[in-house]
């Protein structure tokens, strides 16, 4: 069998894992321990985000024609891809955070949404809250107001129908 033969598989399942995603960021695993990797794995596939780790040039080939063709200049050395569909900020935020405790992850650069981020782009998007805590505060943020005029119509009534009895 032709080594192209072999390798076409890989570049399919990365082509794959990029049709459809929101983020793919690429990161520099050396130095992790086994037991700090399996954590961030089970970290990443908690949040429904594929990491695995890609020769190089599968990646370049995968992503040929694409807006993740952004990732090539940082395609040297060991690289692992981390990829969501879902939740654009997901990957950079758990990659991050895990880089808190484990500083020989480094987060190279990434593609959020269709548009290239270098490493120090990659930590600011990774200071976005989840979609669900955004959509929290939005939600918290447009009741308080109705809240406090409710709380204030209460507050009226109550003073008015303490007046009557009195009366």
């Amino acid at each position: 069998m032709a080594k192209v033969e072999l390798k076409q598989p890989v570049v399919e399942e990365i082509k794959e894992l990029f049709d459809g995603a929101e983020t793919a960021v690429v990161v520099d695993y050396r130095g992790l321990t086994v037991a700090q990797d399996t954590v961030l794995r089970k970290k990443l596939r908690e949040a429904g985000v594929s990491y695995k780790v890609y020769k190089n040039t599968m990646i370049r080939f995968a992503s040929e024609g694409t807006a993740f063709a952004a990732l090539d200049p940082h395609l040297e050395g060991p690289t692992a891809l981390a990829v969501s569909k879902t939740d654009a900020t997901a990957p950079a935020r758990i990659l991050a955070e895990f880089a808190k405790t484990a500083p020989a992850l480094e987060i190279k650069g990434g593609v959020v949404e269709g548009a290239y981020y270098d490493a120090k782009a990659m930590a600011q998007i990774a200071s976005i809250p989840s979609r669900e805590i955004l959509l929290g505060k939005l939600l918290g943020s447009i009741q308080s107001p109705i809240t406090n005029f409710a709380r204030v119509l209460k507050q009226i009534a109550e003073a008015q129908g303490g007046e009557v009895a009195e009366a």
